[in-house]
């Protein structure tokens, strides 16, 4: 916050603008708060292909510049790798967390006992490709283990706390990957 002088020298507190802050600090959106709410439900990933094909559609629509999430001031992006199988290009929307220069992703899948096919898909991609704010772009994925898996496990659950509550539905540990722009 910057001050200024009232009448009578006293100061009164201002909020920054955008140019004044380093970056946008999403835990000052209150739809964030109802986002998060939202996510821990147990009955959400029942609407997850709803919930998805919506977003994709949107972001279609809007040459991924808007996605469900961006009211919320949360990070998302949507992921293009071929098939493991078919060699199709798969395009999934995902939650991500910006973060030492690219981006992390949990293969959570709501905390269901099976990682998401994209997790497959994403572990053999030669040529990953993400769409963020409207950009598309070329990424190297790398998924994470040990002591940097624990440090950037933190950041992600920062971003984005159900991740932990996902962990806690399932037996198996969450795929997390760095995305790195080429």
């Amino acid at each position: 916050m910057v001050g200024g002088p009232l009448r009578g020298g006293a100061d009164f507190p201002r909020v920054a603008t955008l140019t004044e802050r380093s970056s946008y600090d999403p835990s000052m959106n209150p739809l964030r708060s109802l986002a998060v709410r939202l996510g821990a439900q147990p009955w959400l990933p029942r609407y997850a292909r709803l919930i998805v094909g919506t977003d994709k559609l949107l972001q279609r629509l809007s040459r991924g510049r808007l996605t469900i999430m961006l009211a919320t001031g949360l990070h998302e992006l949507v992921l293009q790798v071929p098939g493991r199988r078919t060699g199709v290009l798969r395009t999934t929307p995902l939650l991500t967390v910006p973060y030492d220069g690219g981006w992390l992703i949990v293969g959570s899948n709501w905390g269901a006992p099976q990682p998401p096919a994209w997790v497959a898909n994403l572990r053999v991609a030669p040529d990953p490709t993400i769409t963020y704010r409207g950009r598309t772009l070329a990424v190297d994925a790398r998924e994470l283990a040990g002591p940097e898996r624990d440090e950037s496990w933190e950041v992600a659950v920062a971003g984005w706390p159900n991740y932990a509550t996902y962990a806690e539905r399932t037996d198996r540990e969450l795929p997390l990957f760095l995305l790195t722009p080429r």
